[in-house]
């Protein structure tokens, strides 16, 4: 299995520090606001390669967690007149709600930033002790001067790194490119006790603290989308790495960005999709196989049209698979152990395996299961080797996190009456009422075909 690694620039060999286990960490949300588009395609890309690894057979560890003390965080709480605890709590219910419809599995542990502020306390007291941190006015800061490898991750040169949008500027640190570790408190905002005055932890020194509280100091795959790449993932580096003198994690992995008009979608832009709002409108499956129709690493330009464009595409994917369970008869239904997979479906899982292991090459191996799927639809051999063919396909998709299409029930007697009425206007020549009358029965959840012989309609989801 090769992996792409951001710190080399290339694919590597997957090879776990235990063996037959993989301890992974992503970086979650920020619960200032409803998550969106772009967080989504993180968060699936993440779901998918951990539930590929469980698939090949290791045992996985994975840890994503919630930034749930902030600046925005406590901005917007500010503008609400409530307590911040409110506003990440109420944001952290939608997302569960969020990932459990598109069908992002929950990992082993989600760490919240507020349940492990003495252990980042502890390890800001390492980073004092061993020289690599500095107390002023009750802030504490990372001197980037202190580790030489400080850009190692993201390319850059820290000679040419000028403070600046990305960059805080404070006047009391010694070099304008020091990141803070501990902030002190402010009148109104939440503080915890520390050796250096009540405060609260900088965003950075947040997930270094969980990720070593759940995964040791050295592990496998850290990851998240390639916006973190610098500062936040480079400065992870650099403090745990000053204390623990160890590589911190294997390999780091970072997907692209979604992007809207050629723009990244972002909060901070003001021009962001809510999954939420999204769900309204599309199928979650069908969501998720747009967003796994791009790999994972290159960016992604939005598109409703492509998103129901992967709504078809599910339906005509799945439809051996529901078809199959329509004709089971009971010598299919009972079948126990699962005869072997007919020889002319063999080549597929070869396929999507040969494409997973690839750097997760999602396109690849949705095209596998297309080609599957078309050749299961053509196949004959009766109900048994259609069964195992369709309970075959059911597997491998369900390892990208695919599940068939939002099925609605449909008033048919109805949607009958509709075509009847629209086959008197265009017998009259009213197109447009003809034309009104099939967005109606669309919305109804059914699509219609014209042929030789009349009108005939099919649920579609």
């Amino acid at each position: 299995m090769k992996i792409y690694n951001t710190m080399t620039r290339g694919k590597e060999e997957l090879v776990p520090l235990t063996p037959g286990e993989i301890k992974m960490y992503s970086c979650g949300v920020t619960v200032y606001d409803r998550s969106h588009v772009g967080h989504a395609r993180m968060l699936l890309v993440f779901d998918v390669i951990a539930r590929y690894l469980r698939f090949a057979g290791y045992r996985v560890t994975f840890v994503r967690n919630f930034t749930d003390i902030d600046d925005k965080i406590i901005r917007r709480a500010a503008q609400e007149g409530v307590p911040a605890r409110e506003v990440s709590e109420r944001n952290i219910a939608a997302f569960r709600e969020d990932m459990a419809a598109l069908g992002v599995l929950p990992p082993e542990a989600e760490p919240r930033a507020t349940e492990h502020v003495p252990g980042m306390v502890v390890l800001v007291e390492r980073l004092i002790a061993a020289g690599h941190a500095y107390v002023v006015d009750g802030d504490v800061y990372f001197p980037v001067r202190s580790f030489p490898a400080y850009g190692k991750l993201s390319g850059k040169n820290l000679d040419d790194l000028q403070a600046g949008a990305r960059v805080e500027v404070d006047e009391r640190k010694r070099d304008p490119r020091d990141f803070a570790l501990w902030k002190a408190a402010k009148p109104g905002e939440p503080a915890w006790d520390s050796p250096w005055g009540a405060g609260r932890p900088g965003w950075h020194i947040e997930c270094s603290a969980m990720a070593v509280r759940y995964l040791g100091e050295s592990f496998d795959i850290h990851g998240g989308g390639e916006d973190l790449i610098f500062p936040h993932h480079e400065c992870e580096i650099a403090q745990t790495e000053s204390v623990t003198h160890k590589p911190f994690a294997r390999y780091w992995v970072h997907n692209g960005m979604v992007n809207l008009g050629r723009e990244k979608m972002s909060k901070s832009l003001g021009n962001t999709l809510t999954i939420r709002d999204l769900l309204t409108r599309h199928d979650p499956a069908a969501l998720r196989l747009f967003l796994l129709g791009t790999h994972y690493r290159s960016p992604l330009e939005w598109s409703e049209a492509r998103v129901e464009d992967s709504a078809r595409a599910l339906e005509r994917l799945w439809r051996p698979i529901d078809d199959a369970a329509k004709h089971a008869g009971p010598e299919t239904a009972a079948a126990s152990p699962a005869p072997p997979l007919p020889p002319e479906f063999v080549p597929f899982r070869q396929r999507f395996i040969e494409a997973m292991n690839d750097d997760f090459n999602t396109p690849e191996a949705l095209a596998a299961l297309h080609d599957f799927s078309r050749v299961l639809r053509s196949a004959v051999g009766g109900a048994q080797a259609a069964a195992r063919g369709a309970d075959e396909l059911k597997v491998l998709a369900g390892t990208l996190g695919l599940q068939g299409p939002r099925r609605v029930e449909v008033d048919e007697a109805r949607i009958e009456r509709l075509i009847q009425e629209r086959t008197q206007a265009r017998q009259r020549r009213d197109f447009r009422r003809a034309d009104e009358i099939r967005v109606e029965i669309e919305g109804l959840g059914a699509v219609l075909e014209d042929t030789p012989t009349g009108t005939v309609w099919r649920k579609n989801r």
